[in-house]
Parts: C-alpha cells; sequence; structure tokens
C-alpha cells in the first residue's frame, strides 16, 4: 500500500487516492479501438479513465461477411456498448470533426467539446469505389448483390465472372475467398463458369510470402480459376476489364472488386498527401503531443485487422506507461495473420513482417494461433465466437499463442 491507502497490483502498480485518473480518449468503433480499450484495461486498470467516442452502435467483424452471400455464414455483430462495457470503458455516441491537440480536447460533428489527456484515433480509413462498372464488396449493400449474383450463376444466367483486386491501398484476401466460393457453388451447381482473378501482385497473397502464395495458387488452380498476376486493371464499362500494361482485354458478365481506402485526413492532425496520419512505432502521431493513432488511419500500408490490433498494443503500452502504470511500452512489430476461408476448407497463413526473424513465413490447414479468429487480436480475439466456438481454454490468452507449422 501507498500512503494513500490505494491497493497496489503486481503489474499495473500503485495510484494514490488523491491522484487523478489519466483520460485517454479513443475515437473510433473497429478492431483497434476495442483491442485498444481491452488492453488499457489489464495494463493501466484504475490509473486510466477510457472513453470510446463512435457513431456505430455494433461492432461487426467484417471479415467473416465473405459467407453471407454463399448463406454459409457471416459476420459477429456484437453491441458496442457491450463491449465496451467489458472493456471497463464508457462509450459516448458521436462522430469526430476535429482535435485541438494544444487545448487536448476534440470537437465532435454535434459540436460536443470532448477532452483528453491522451488521444487514440482508431477511426479507420475511407473506403472508395475503385471502378463504376463493378461490384465492391465491402461496400453498401455489396453482401446482397453478390449473392443475387450467385443466385444467378446458379440458374445459368452468369457464366463469366472476374474478380479484380484493385490498385491501391486495399486487402486482397476477400476477392480471393470469393472467387473460390463462386467456383465451388458453380460446380455443385454442374455450371461452366469461367473465372478469372486479376491483381496487380507479383504471385497471389504476395504479402504472406512464398509458401502462402504456393499454397494459394494451388487452391486456384485446382478450382479452375484464371490468375491474371502483375496486371493493373481498369474497367470502362460494364462487362470490361483492360488489363495494364499488356492491354489485354477480358470480357465478363460480371465484375467484383474491393474499395480502395483513402486516409481519413482529420483536422488538426498531421497527415501524409493521402489523409494518412504518420505514427512511429509506438502509436504516437508525427508533430503533436499525446496523440496516438492505430489502424487503417494510419500510414502503416499494410490495412487488416490484426495488424491494426497490434498497433493499438503498441500505442496502450504507450499511453498505460504514460499514466504511471509500471510498464516498458515495447514498439509495433507487425506478424502478418490470415485466414483464407471457403464454405469448405481453412487455411491459416502467418509472416513476420517486421523483419526480426528474417523472413519467417508459413501457411497450414491446423491453426497456427490461438484463438483461431480471421481477427488476430490479442485481446479482442478472447472477444470473439468467429471461426471457433470453443471457449479459450484456461492460461491460453489471445494471439500470444503461435502454434507450429506442420507443412508449408
Amino acid at each position: 500500500m501507498r500512503d494513500g491507502g490505494a491497493a497496489c497490483d503486481t503489474y499495473v502498480g500503485c495510484m494514490s487516492e488523491t491522484e487523478q485518473p489519466h483520460r485517454v480518449l479513443i475515437v473510433g468503433g473497429g478492431p483497434a479501438a476495442i483491442e485498444a480499450a481491452l488492453t488499457l484495461q489489464r495494463l493501466a486498470g484504475d490509473r486510466v479513465t477510457t472513453t470510446v467516442l463512435a457513431p456505430e452502435s455494433h461492432f461487426v467483424a467484417r471479415p467473416m461477411s465473405v459467407l453471407s452471400p454463399f448463406a454459409a455464414g457471416g459476420p459477429e455483430r456484437r453491441s458496442l456498448a457491450s463491449l465496451v462495457r467489458e472493456a471497463g470503458a464508457q462509450l459516448k455516441p458521436g462522430a469526430l470533426s476535429a482535435v485541438h491537440a494544444d487545448g487536448h480536447a476534440v470537437m465532435t460533428t454535434d459540436g460536443d467539446t470532448v477532452p483528453y489527456d491522451s488521444l487514440l484515433l482508431a477511426t479507420g480509413a475511407l473506403p472508395r469505389l475503385p471502378f463504376e462498372h463493378a461490384l465492391a464488396f465491402g461496400g453498401p449493400g455489396a453482401e446482397e448483390r453478390m449473392h443475387g449474383l450467385v443466385q444467378d450463376l446458379e440458374a445459368g444466367y452468369v457464366r463469366r465472372v472476374a474478380f479484380v483486386v484493385p490498385s491501391g491501398a486495399s486487402w486482397p484476401l476477400p476477392l480471393y475467398e470469393l472467387a473460390l466460393m463462386t467456383a465451388d457453388r458453380a460446380w455443385e451447381a454442374g455450371m461452366q463458369v469461367e473465372i478469372t482473378v486479376v491483381t496487380p501482385e507479383a504471385p497471389p497473397l504476395a504479402l504472406f510470402g512464398p509458401d502462402a502464395s504456393a499454397s494459394a495458387a494451388q487452391l486456384l488452380d485446382a478450382a479452375g480459376i484464371d490468375v491474371r498476376t502483375a496486371n493493373h486493371a481498369e474497367v470502362p464499362q460494364h462487362g470490361t476489364v483492360v488489363l495494364r500494361p499488356s492491354g489485354a482485354v477480358i470480357e465478363t458478365d460480371r465484375i467484383v472488386t474491393l474499395p480502395v481506402l483513402d486516409g481519413p485526413a482529420i483536422a488538426g492532425v498531421p497527415h501524409d498527401p493521402d489523409g494518412f496520419l504518420p505514427v512511429d512505432s509506438h502509436g504516437r502521431v508525427a508533430g503533436v503531443a499525446d496523440v496516438y493513432a492505430a489502424g487503417d488511419a494510419t500510414n502503416f500500408p499494410i490495412k487488416q485487422g490484426g495488424i491494426a490490433c497490434q498497433q493499438a498494443d503498441a500505442a496502450s503500452e504507450a499511453i498505460a506507461a504514460a499514466a504511471g502504470a509500471d510498464i516498458e511500452p515495447a514498439p509495433f512489430r507487425p506478424v502478418l495473420r490470415g485466414v483464407l476461408l471457403t464454405e469448405h476448407e481453412t487455411r491459416f497463413m502467418r509472416r513476420d513482417a517486421s523483419g526480426r526473424t528474417g523472413d519467417s513465413h508459413g501457411v497450414d490447414v491446423p491453426p497456427l494461433w490461438w484463438p483461431p479468429t480471421k481477427i488476430a487480436g490479442r485481446e479482442l480475439s478472447k472477444h470473439l465466437a468467429d471461426i471457433h466456438t470453443r471457449p479459450v481454454p484456461a492460461g491460453r490468452s489471445g494471439v500470444e499463442v503461435d502454434l507450429p507449422v506442420s507443412i508449408g
């Protein structure tokens, strides 16, 4: 006990009765925001009071949405207020308008002023449709439109489908899942369908390394999917894909793509020409005191939920230390974890993108981490059902548990 009479926690440390809690404001309602709130609860305890400012009423595990068009499952939806309460935080409904860094406060679009001691910006990025004449999966109404495409394929109205990975900031994995499940559904329906994947990647899923690329190529080839790599696509009209630099033209019945992401360009905070927030390895935004960022809003080039959670962990450790927790903040060292999911098969992929272990990568059918969630967050994974339904065994916590690779 300190003289103030407060109880001590071995990890968090002690806080006297006269000390005021460190006010943390987290802006956003996605994976990085929830991961940060949960991490702060574990590291800082009552040294912080955490408020989550978000316009959403629900947290949606969007990576599972690829199953919805095939009536094979869908994204988990959790009450955002419930998740925030589990993190010992308070939810404030609203949207960010601007940051007043000098005054340590933010303005909301409703005109409210919310003060903070530390601010974590986890707003995500702004999705933009890359082509006028394509279905952008992840955009408004896309799951229903993709379901309609599957129904048309089963009825024989669609014979050719092109899946186009756009140039620019995006996450390509869902498009491969959609292409594979579409091919599988066509086979089950006894339909001869030409399916093409066009991507600017040199090999498919190159982010995960050569083992994952080879595994993905094997799946695509077995499904009869024509893959055009190292090609930037243009879609000048319905049913036409032009490949660059070759100028080759693919005529197709339907085109499926993904949104590209622009930075949020938050007023009052420095950002790069594309609107993304420049951060250091502890999530600190360059040029402003006590402002941190994590997730798709940052200038880190990989936009993925598990990476966002790792950035949130690093920023939360720095904030907890600033609040007086007895910890040495660890920098962000990205380890990319992804799940290639279809109706009948799941492949786990992992790559150490930090450079600490050289080019360490692997792919396997059994899980490579526990719990085996699509969004691999150290804290968040324990709160998601996702592709596993079993409870977390005693003594195992989040993706701190990496399992050995048996094939690759």
